[in-house]
């Protein structure tokens, strides 16, 4: 990505790109590069021949130039589209944008201008537009599929009753067809209104389906990886490809190509016509919200929409996602239990154990704005609640107690080397040690303190809004051992901050960048701006 006079590189916000600076005795490198995009959603070829992508969770608009993997941004993250999900254009050049945690779809006009063409649509999801006539889905329980209309006229309701209806489009035989994703299955209804029915079930997570230019129907199913062509006749399916799990939407280029979007990372995938495939966008984090150590210098990411394992190399699996049943929401804060569960928060307020395939165990809920946690080696979970300005414990038998409170958005928290707890004060600006009831002080006068981590050379904190990561070392001095780190905080961009789906997602779905001590001389940092996991260490690089 480069700027407008191609000089400088951007980062995905559409910044100039921030090259971190160390102290002398330290070094900087990238254990996870950069990405592109902060997921990847809804994707629609647009008249200028590149791809845009919409990305829900980093609540911009990005065009994609597919040979080279750059992007530009259309709607920014601190634009007036909020969680854009799917994008649609019509034969004047509106492009169309499902809000999905905003209720409403909006029209880039040709000449910049944003309008609301349809409000009060909950969940607003996919969106697509044959002959200039435009069709929306509501991603709810109740789902409903509407014809809109690109001068805001009074929408025409469709279908109504449908369980979660996701990405659809209509067919050369007047049909739309939609998955409805719980239950795996793809159903269609005339574009004229009346009984929906099913077309095939059995589906694996199925969150998206197009027609080609031959009039083949495919479908996408996040929860495997497969693309799938369906012969809509027979209610039978064959495998088209297979790639990566945690699919979001895809589109047809002119020439038939397809390219397949990941909610997960961002990653989109070019996959030609006979089978062969091609990353077009390489994936990152699209956070990284928690990290935590995991063991033969790896780490745990929560990763919002994912858990993710990176290892030493940077080689990265996820082995669950939000879609999955039993997945316990939309993560923030990760810590790892002696057995090898995860211990997360999410952003509904609530703190649970998970192993992937499983049934999340709520361990308790109700909190409000919980953030980072750490876990003791006695199984004690400590967790920061920003919004009630407490520190909680809950113990391995359950009970749940305060161990601090009157805090100003306590944020980010470690076990300090004497039993104690560090935590980190976004709102004061500070890292407090807080031991037996008493509170002290040991880093004041940052900006936006979040993640904090500890090692045999101090005591490390992630100042967000500086975009630094300070050390307190034992000659009880704080210094900044690195400097200019692409944070969102420290963007100079006041991003929106999403507002999260109800029951599915509840918000706010606020930013968390975060350390870990990988070991006695390496910290990992969170780089929430770029999707990048940076490792700064002790000594040369």
């Amino acid at each position: 990505m480069s700027d407008t006079a191609g000089n400088a590189p951007l980062d995905r916000l559409g910044k100039p790109a921030r090259v971190p600076r160390v102290a002398p005795d330290w070094s900087v490198s990238a254990l996870i590069s950069p990405g592109a995009l902060a997921g990847a959603n809804g994707m629609r070829w647009g008249p200028d021949g590149d791809l845009y992508v919409a990305q829900a969770f980093g609540s911009q608009i990005s065009a994609v130039d597919t040979a080279t993997g750059q992007a530009r941004i259309v709607s920014g993250a601190d634009g007036q589209i909020i969680a854009p999900d799917d994008l649609a254009f019509d034969t004047h050049g509106n492009l169309f944008a499902t809000e999905v945690m905003n209720a409403q779809v909006s029209a880039i006009r040709p000449d910049g201008r944003i309008d609301v063409i349809a409000s009060d649509v909950p969940v607003a999801n996919g969106v697509t537009v044959h002959d200039d006539r435009i069709f929306m889905s509501e991603f709810n329980p109740e789902g409903r599929i509407w014809e809109l209309f690109a001068d805001g006229s009074q929408p025409r309701l469709i279908a109504s009753d449908l369980m979660m209806p996701n990405a659809l489009c209509l067919g050369p035989d007047g049909y739309l067809y939609f998955p409805l994703v719980p239950l795996g299955e793809v159903w269609r209804v005339s574009s004229q209104g009346g009984e929906a029915e099913r077309v095939i079930g059995g589906l694996d997570i199925p969150t998206a389906v197009k027609f080609d230019a031959r009039g083949q129907l495919f479908v996408v199913e996040s929860g495997t990886g497969s693309v799938a062509r369906i012969d809509v006749a027979a209610g039978a399916k064959s495998e088209f490809a297979q790639v990566a799990y945690g699919i979001d939407n895809f589109a047809f280029a002119p020439d038939g190509r397809m390219f397949v979007s990941h909610f997960t990372d961002g990653e989109v995938v070019e996959i030609s016509q006979d089978g062969a495939q091609r990353i077009a966008v390489a994936g990152a984090m699209c956070g990284p919200f928690g990290l935590a150590a995991a063991g033969n210098g790896g780490l745990a990411v929560a990763d919002g929409m994912s858990l993710a394992l990176a290892d030493g190399t940077g080689a990265v699996v996820r082995p669950s996602m939000l879609l999955q049943h039993g997945f316990p929401g939309y993560v923030r804060g990760v810590a790892m239990a002696a057995d090898g569960a995860f211990i997360v928060t999410n952003s509904g307020g609530q703190v649970a154990r998970y192993r992937p395939g499983e049934e999340a165990a709520v361990l308790c809920e109700g909190l409000d704005r919980a953030m980072g946690l750490a876990v003791a080696g006695d199984g004690t979970i400590y967790v920061c609640e920003a919004g009630g300005g407490r520190v909680i414990a809950i113990g391995a038998d359950g009970d749940v107690r305060t161990v601090a409170q009157a805090l100003d958005r306590p944020t980010g928290i470690a076990l300090a080397a004497d039993g104690g707890l560090l935590v980190s004060e976004a709102g004061a600006g500070r890292v407090i040690h807080i031991q037996d009831g008493a509170q002290n002080t040991l880093i004041s006068g940052l900006d936006e303190p979040h993640g904090v981590a500890v090692n045999s050379a101090g005591i490390f904190v992630l100042d967000r809004g500086a975009g630094a990561l300070v050390c307190l070392g034992d000659d009880g001095e704080a210094k900044a051992i690195a400097e200019n780190l692409p944070v969102g905080g420290h963007s100079g961009m006041r991003q929106n901050v999403l507002p999260g789906i109800k029951d599915l997602m509840p918000g706010p779905l606020l930013p968390f960048a975060d350390l870990a001590a990988v070991d006695d001389s390496t910290i990992a940092v969170g780089a929430d701006q770029t999707g990048a996991i940076l490792m700064i260490s002790r000594g040369p690089k």
